[in-house]
């Protein structure tokens, strides 16, 4: 289980580093176009990592969803948001504006309800059986 956190936590965390490798690699791009723009980006050292750290993700995404109800797995992906924020402040400078605050604070606010709500369903399962037979695999979080 512990191992499973790790891999909870890794994903948004790669998509950051994605993102920071991609936005390296798009300053580092010139003003070509087409088969020029193309082989610019497949030379640049920061994209071939962002396609590194984009595949690594990946797999470990899919770990993810083998572990977890599509419901609660994707809104972890929701505290990339707020990391790529804050990435951008510290690293690039970029301005945060109070609407950013508040929207991340809302992200994470949601994150840890859906989070909650998971145990929750475990105890009310009277839910399950009044949807009927929707589900194929039997939905539960193995």
């Amino acid at each position: 289980m512990m191992s499973m956190r790790l891999s909870w936590l890794a994903v948004p965390l790669l998509n950051t580093l994605f993102q920071f490798f991609i936005k390296h690699g798009a300053a580092q791009l010139s003003d070509a176009t087409g088969f020029g723009w193309l082989r610019q980006a497949l030379t640049s050292h920061w994209i071939l990592a962002a396609i590194a750290v984009e595949v690594a993700c990946f797999f470990i995404w899919m770990s993810v969803l083998s572990e977890l109800d599509l419901s609660r797995a994707f809104p972890l992906s929701g505290i990339s948001y707020v990391l790529i924020i804050a990435t951008g402040w510290f690293v690039f400078g970029e301005p945060v504006v109070a609407l950013q605050v508040i929207g991340s604070g809302l992200i994470l606010a949601g994150v840890w309800m859906i989070a909650g709500a998971s145990g929750e369903a475990a105890d009310n399962d009277g839910w399950d059986r009044e949807r009927g037979s929707l589900q194929g695999g039997g939905g539960k979080d193995r």
